[in-house]
This record gives C-alpha cells, sequence and structure tokens, in this order.
C-alpha cells in the first residue's frame, strides 16, 4: 500500500503538500506495519487517516492499494445515530462482519451487544466499536484513540490483541504507554510535512528534539525570521524536557514523603512537627466510609487524609467504584457508614469528560473573557490574547467560534477557562481524553504548578506515574489500595499482595494496609539465585535489546513477507518472545534493585 505526494487543501489552504513547498505526503504501508501517527491537534491526523480509507479525496497525488486490501478504521467518535442497539450498529456497513465474531470479541470485552445504542455509556459504545473493527478482519487497521472511555482491562485486552494481531496498524492515541508496548515507527506529521522514522514511540521524543536541533543549526544560514522561529521550536521542546525533569525529580520528592506518611510506627512525625501540624494541612478526612449498592459492597469502609498539595490518583477497572469513591470525597453523595470532613476554606472545580459545556456558537473571547480583552486567572489579571498562548493557541483564534474546533482543541480551550478559575481543589475525570501528547506535557505543567489539591479519575497509566503523589487502587472487591507513587506503584503492590488479605483496609495517612516486608540493608542477605539474577540480568536484557534491534530491523524490509512468509513469521515470533523475557527480566531486576539499595 503506498500513497505518493499526497495533497490536500482546508478551508482555503494546504493542510499538507503545498506545491509551493514541493512533493506532497508520501507513505508506503507494509504488512506488518506498526506506526504511532504523531501530530499537533490540527495537524491533520485523522483527516490523513480518511485520505488512507479513501472517505476523502486528495487534492493532487497517487493512492495505491491492492484490490480487495480490508482497511478498518476505528473512529474516534463513531456516529451511533439510528441504530437500536451496540449490534445494529456493528452489523452495519457495506460489508458488515459475521455477527459470531462480533459476538465473540465482545464477550472478552465483557460488553452486551442487544445493550440500546441511545443510553449506552462511552464505554460500551467504545467497546462496541472496537468489536466491529476487531471482527471485520482488516489488512490495515486505523486506530483513532482507541484506549479513550476504556478501562485499564480493557486496554490491556486490546494490547494484547494487537500483539498478536498480524496486519499493519496505524495509531493515534495520547496514551503514552500503550503507543511504546505497541508500535515500532512513528510517523510524524509537523507543519503539512509527514516524517517517519523506523523507531517506535518510545523514541520519538528524542527524535523529536533532533530535528528541531538541526532545524535550529540550519537556520543560522537563513533569515531572521526563519531563524527565530527554528529558535523558538528547539528552545520550546528543549525546555519542556528540562521542565519535564524538573517536575518529575520534585514529584519523587513529594512522593517519598507521602510515603513515609503511610508507613507504619509513627515515621509521619519525622516529616511533621507534630500530629496537629499534619492535622492543620488536611484539605479532606474521610473516616471508615462505606458505599454498598443493592447488596454490592462498592467501596468497603477505609479512611483517608487528604493534604494541601497532594496529588490523589484514582485508578481501577469500570464498575469497580470509581465514581462513588470520587462522589463520596467531594461529599457529593454521602456514604453509608462513616464521615467525610472538608477544610472551611476548601473551594474546588470540576472538569469532567463532557465538552459539551462549550457552546459552539460562542468565540474563544466570549468563552475566556465574557467578550472582553482581559481575564482574572486566579486572581491575577492578564490579556485574554497572551492566556491562549500559555495553552498552545494562536492569538489570532480569539475570536474563533468554538464549533470550528477540532475535539482535541475544545479540550484544550476547556481546561484554559477552568483553570483561570479560583480554587483550592481541581477534580479532573479522564481528563486527557481528545489530548494531544503536547497538551498533554502542558497539563502535566499546570497540575504540578497548582498551589491546591487535585483528584484525579484516569485510566492513562503514563499521565499518572508522572502527575500523582498517592494512587487510590480500586480492585473491584470493594477494597481501596493507597499507594505512595503512581499507577505502576500500585500495580507492583497488587503482585505483591498474599492470596489472603484482611478484610478491611485502613488507609489513613498514619495507618495503611501492611506494606511489604523491609529491604535487606545489603546484596549480601539475597539469596543465590537472588543475587545472580541480580549481577547477570543486565547483560541479558542488553543481549535481548540487541536481538529486539535485529528483529525489528529485518521486519522492517518490505518485501520480507513476500519472499519468504516463513522466515517473517519466525522473526516475528522470536521477536514476541524476546519483547516478553525482555520485560520480564527488566521488572524482575528492578524489584531486586529496590531489596538491595532499600
Amino acid at each position: 500500500m503506498s500513497w505518493e505526494g499526497l495533497g490536500l487543501q482546508q478551508g482555503g489552504r494546504w493542510l499538507f503538500g503545498d506545491p509551493a513547498d514541493g512533493e506532497g505526503l508520501d507513505l508506503h504501508i507494509g504488512p506488518r506495519d506498526r506506526f504511532a501517527l504523531i501530530g499537533r491537534n490540527g495537524a491533520g491526523k485523522t483527516t490523513l487517516l480518511k485520505l488512507i480509507t479513501g472517505d476523502i479525496e486528495a487534492d493532487r497525488g497517487l493512492r495505491k492499494v491492492k484490490p480487495h486490501m480490508n482497511i478498518v478504521w476505528l473512529e474516534q467518535e463513531p456516529d451511533f445515530k439510528g441504530f437500536d442497539t451496540l449490534m445494529d450498529y456493528a452489523l452495519s456497513g457495506e460489508r458488515p462482519p459475521a455477527e459470531h465474531e462480533v459476538e465473540a470479541i465482545a464477550g472478552q470485552l465483557g460488553i452486551d451487544m442487544s445493550t440500546g445504542a441511545a443510553g449506552a455509556s462511552g464505554g460500551e459504545r467504545r467497546r462496541a466499536a472496537i468489536a466491529r473493527a476487531l471482527a471485520l478482519q482488516p489488512d490495515l487497521l486505523l486506530l483513532d484513540e482507541p484506549t479513550n472511555h476504556l478501562d485499564l482491562a480493557a486496554i490491556d485486552w486490546l494490547e494484547a490483541w494487537l500483539t498478536r494481531y498480524k496486519g499493519a496498524f496505524i495509531v493515534i492515541s495520547h496514551d503514552r504507554t500503550f503507543l511504546k508496548r505497541l508500535t515500532r515507527s512513528t510517523l510524524w506529521l509537523d507543519r503539512g510535512q509527514l516524517r517517519r522514522k523506523d523507531v517506535g514511540f518510545g523514541g520519538y521524543e528524542a527524535w523529536e528534539e533532533q530535528v528541531y536541533a538541526e532545524e535550529a543549526r540550519a537556520a543560522e544560514k537563513l533569515d531572521a525570521k526563519l531563524k527565530i522561529e527554528a529558535h523558538w521550536l528547539e528552545r520550546g521542546v528543549t525546555a519542556r524536557r528540562k521542565r519535564n525533569m524538573g517536575r518529575l525529580e520534585k514529584l519523587w520528592e513529594m512522593r517519598a514523603a507521602r510515603a513515609a506518611m503511610i508507613s507504619p510506627g509513627g515515621t509521619a512525625k519525622l516529616k511533621l512537627a507534630s500530629d496537629e501540624d499534619f492535622k492543620s494541612k488536611s484539605v479532606i478526612v474521610a473516616e471508615d466510609i462505606s458505599k454498598t449498592y443493592d447488596d454490592r459492597t462498592v467501596i468497603k469502609p477505609f479512611s483517608l487524609r487528604i493534604q494541601r498539595g497532594d496529588r490523589i490518583g484514582i485508578v481501577g477497572a469500570n464498575g469497580a467504584g470509581k465514581t462513588t469513591l470520587l462522589k463520596m470525597l467531594t461529599k457529593e453523595i454521602e456514604p453509608d457508614t462513616g464521615s467525610v470532613t472538608h477544610a472551611k476554606t476548601l473551594a474546588g472545580v470540576m472538569i469532567d469528560q463532557q465538552r459539551a459545556l462549550l457552546d459552539p456558537q460562542k468565540t474563544v473571547r466570549q468563552v475566556l473573557a465574557e467578550g472582553g480583552d482581559w481575564i482574572d486567572v486566579r486572581g491575577h489579571r492578564k490579556h485574554v490574547q497572551a492566556y491562549l498562548k500559555d495553552f498552545l493557541f494562536e492569538p489570532s483564534h480569539v475570536d474563533a467560534k468554538i464549533g470550528t474546533f477540532s475535539g482535541g482543541e475544545r479540550s484544550r480551550l476547556l481546561l484554559a477557562r477552568e483553570f483561570a478559575r479560583t480554587s483550592n481543589l481541581l477534580v479532573l475525570d479522564e481528563p486527557t481524553n481528545d489530548l494531544d501528547l503536547e497538551t498533554l506535557d502542558l497539563l502535566q505543567e499546570v497540575i504540578a504548578d497548582y498551589d491546591g489539591t487535585v483528584l484525579i479519575v484516569s485510566h492513562d497509566r503514563d499521565f499518572l506515574d508522572r502527575t500523582v503523589t498517592v494512587t487510590l487502587g480500586l480492585d473491584g472487591s470493594g477494597t481501596v489500595d493507597i499507594v505512595a507513587g503512581g499507577y505502576e506503584d500500585w500495580r507492583a503492590k497488587r503482585k505483591k499482595r498474599p492470596e489472603k488479605s484482611e478484610s478491611k483496609n485502613s488507609g489513613d495517612a498514619t495507618k495503611s494496609a501492611p506494606p511489604p516486608p523491609s529491604p535487606p540493608k545489603d546484596p549480601a542477605k539475597l539469596s543465590y539465585k537472588d543475587q545472580r539474577d541480580y549481577e547477570q540480568l543486565p547483560d541479558r536484557i542488553a543481549e535481548l535489546e540487541t536481538l529486539i534491534a535485529k528483529g525489528e530491523t529485518a521486519l522492517a524490509d518490505p518485501d520480507l513477507y513476500a519472499k519468504d512468509p516463513d522466515k517473517f513469521a519466525r522473526i516475528s515470533k522470536s521477536l514476541e518472545l524476546a519483547r516478553r523475557e525482555k520485560d520480564e527480566a527488566e521488572e524482575r531486576w528492578l524489584d531486586l534493585a529496590t531489596l538491595v539499595e532499600g
């Protein structure tokens, strides 16, 4: 499959492939390619997918697709209007999938396809759309934000399916973990150009910084305007990387302090002057709260003190009780037992998944500044155009109507409006949906700089790992795990949990579920096998990385599958095994390093 010299006009301008800039976009897709498609909101990522499917025609260029090639597009917002049930939607189209295939995939995803389409939740619709797309048995699968509205179990299932998938795929996603685990090549749509590099998303940021640095060096020979623009791009990317590292160091310090408070034995007093000092910093105090619906215990009794400046992440499968817990902590609903107390000065702002809060007929100026030129940003007056730049908008967008913006741009504008309000509690319900990676970096910055307390419900594992100081993990049994750290810290705790656990957990900042056994102070206390693994695993990991690199290079040959399908299958299988062994080896070594280094 290939597309050569593609060019498309949109709104009277060339979105990409401007003849004045020379050649248009070129794209070749091999039978087993795994692409991450990267680009800012508005760059044309979804439009490019529509060109690939043939849903829209290019203004210039050639599209070369083999006859009977089955290209399937999983849209970001599928249209369910006119369908009575989710199954009716799944079986629609010129070439509908087999019903039994849809049912089989839906069963694995845990979705009842007889559910009414009109009343289905976002998660149910997303699962139905995935079941339909996969049941169509695509040769090329185009995925536009596939993890939106999915819980962690469904994301894990989709990752496993795509790992086994024998076709090619292109994925647009804000989920860094998803992209790192699955992609082998990157397509970067930037300022009307499509760049390709045969490196997965894990190597994208280094590549991006390298490209901007090269542009800045080249601009030294050009006129001043181009020099300034290239320098700004390179400086902006580099500065953001440095800020990210600084924020992460600060986050680790905050997690370490919070871990001491969650540990037993009075270690909290080493960090705080007194119990009274600790209590005075508390903004939300939950004492033995629980909730039961229809004889099902959603939240078992537990206690928690949330302090000023805490960033609390809430994770778990759909139906595990995340929303119930959030509503109890914010006093939107009452617990069946116990009590929730708020500090008298607590003033919250809620940012949820609903973008309908923004009237499409209003302008940006009307939404942010009530039609004026100035906006109050948490008590400080700022010009609306300057504030727009803080949220990656062009100042010229100030009088644009909301209806002309993409879903991601609307989400960014909603964030800009809500973050301007004076508050000391920020509640974010799935804030990463529809955001591009650059906006996610911005959101992490804003949260890190926020003076108050933050509660975040999210399925975005990487976002939580980069943002929160404490994770409340719900496993569906009613137990609430309280862990200092992010998603990966909760995941590690679940792996270490003994089969029999206490029925009641107490997550007060001074009381929690029993921590893992204290680590030995030196490697000599490791068992013989542990000591040997600790010393030898780094070399094995390096060997596996070399094998993986060789396998990826071999599979990058677009003619390999046609010339020798058996060899292609052998390499693919070996590559899958090597990646799995590397993941297990890294996890094993990190566990041992934690014991050794304390």
